[in-house]
């Protein structure tokens, strides 16, 4: 098929690159004329494993384009697939205007029938919007607008496009069934299956999908807090429960809260789309409260640990995107952490494998930022690890004590066994877990 992305941000150039890698041809259009000029000449904007490898071979061959120019993207396309951005508001609403803005250029340069296709994560009835302002210049017979949710983990986004759980097709019409049906046929050959619904279901599966992962983490991260006040090992309590057919073992670990461009603002426009309709939707009221207040915890346990003063102090940080295998820091509790360090009066050192450039920009030289991990521990007072990345899983604890004033680790991701920590004779805090006290002399 001829498909047209518009947009080609995370979702955007995921889904573009893994429709080209099918067979399809694919024009991905963008507003921004620097970031599609890097596209043009090979390079990837975005970091996620595996996406680079695919966007090479298939822009080579011909089948993946970029341009800036809408009426030349979806000229000869099918299918039109909307990945545009859906920000909150201040009152918690997803901003639909980049959305109806090109829907609304769409109905000026429509010539032929087209599958016009709701990507990005949008409330219940952004389809019949969507339909509405195409009407407004267009005969109802050149278009169908379908919803079809993203499912993407950053991280592994390929391989959840290529081999996804499921595809939740939103449409009422036979016609734009059957395209999309075709079109996603290749990657559900394992018997993996795709749900044909109504519109308005397939926009409420996203949110109500999303929104309930993040009550199992607000959840866990309560439960977490709580056994650090019984006594209880909430790494033994997550074995426990995940071992339960009922509950599995996904999304059960506590940590420092959950950020990224999916589960704050989708958890938030469930909420407002409960208002609107005037239910009080406790559950998910609660989740955003605990999520906001998970995300001091390790901020508070350094406070704690240095009497309330971090004046002079140096905390060494380990992890800034919201999640390891992304350079992605939006609603990241990293930041938070960061912002509550640097008002306590610390000096803050860093270090991400990816996210360091997008840090950099917001920050500045309001932080030093380290060349490898072991760097931002020189002279550092403590250590606070925010993003299990793997090369933290397994560092050289001899070195790190030997450049650091003294050995304090707080660890927001639980990545070390406590039996090891006992024996390191160290300073160690985590979530939900004891808390075990150094037992060597602190370094002068």
């Amino acid at each position: 098929m001829n498909i047209a992305v518009v947009g080609t941000g995370y979702v955007g150039l995921v889904t573009g690159t893994c429709f080209a890698e099918t067979g399809n041809n694919v024009i991905c259009v963008d507003i921004d004329e620097k970031k599609v000029n890097r596209m043009r000449n090979g390079e990837v904007p975005i970091f996620e494993p595996g996406l680079e490898l695919l966007f090479d071979r298939n822009t080579k061959q011909g089948r993946l384009k970029f341009t800036t120019n809408l009426k030349e993207a979806v000229k000869d396309a099918e299918v039109i697939f909307l990945a545009l951005p859906t920000p909150p508001g201040e009152d918690g609403s997803a901003d639909l205007s980049y959305i109806l803005g090109v829907a609304r250029d769409l109905s000026f340069i429509l010539e032929d029938y087209k599958v016009i296709v709701d990507k990005s994560t949008v409330p219940v009835g952004t389809s019949e919007k969507v339909h509405a302002e195409l009407a407004k210049n267009l005969s109802e017979d050149l278009f169908d607008v379908v919803s079809n949710p993203e499912f993407l983990r950053e991280g592994v986004a390929v391989d959840d496009f290529m081999k996804p759980d499921r595809v939740v097709i939103g449409t009422n019409s036979d016609k734009a069934r059957a395209t999309m049906k075709q079109l996603y046929e290749p990657f559900v050959r394992q018997g993996n299956p795709i749900i044909f619904m109504d519109e308005r279901s397939a926009e409420m599966t996203k949110y109500a999908a999303n929104s309930y992962l993040a009550a199992r983490i607000s959840f866990m991260n309560e439960i977490a807090n709580l056994c650090e006040k019984t006594g209880a090992d909430v790494d033994m309590v997550r074995k426990g429960m995940g071992s339960d057919s009922r509950i599995g073992k996904r999304f059960l670990f506590p940590g420092v809260g959950y950020g990224g461009s999916c589960f704050p603002k989708d958890v938030q426009a469930l909420a407002k789309t409960a208002n609107q309709y005037e239910y009080d939707f406790k559950i998910l009221k609660s989740v955003m409260q605990v999520n906001t207040i998970q995300k001091t915890v390790l901020s508070k346990k350094i406070k704690r640990y240095f009497n309330n003063d971090l004046t002079g102090k140096t905390v060494g940080v380990w992890g800034l995107a919201f999640k390891p295998n992304t350079d992605d820091i939006r609603e990241a509790p990293a930041l938070y952490i960061i912002d509550e360090l640097l008002e306590a009066g610390a000096k803050v050192k860093v270090f991400d494998p990816e996210a360091m450039d997008n840090v950099r920009e917001m920050y500045g030289d309001k932080l030093t930022y380290g060349a490898n991990e072991y760097e931002v521990l020189e002279g550092a007072d403590v250590l606070a690890i925010i993003t299990e990345w793997s090369l933290f899983r397994t560092p050289d604890f001899k070195k790190m004590f030997e450049i650091m004033k003294q050995p304090v680790i707080f660890d927001g991701r639980n990545l070390y066994d406590l039996n090891k920590m006992t024996e390191l004779g160290i300073h160690y805090e985590s979530i939900g877990r004891e808390i075990l006290k150094e037992k060597v002399s602190t370094k002068v």
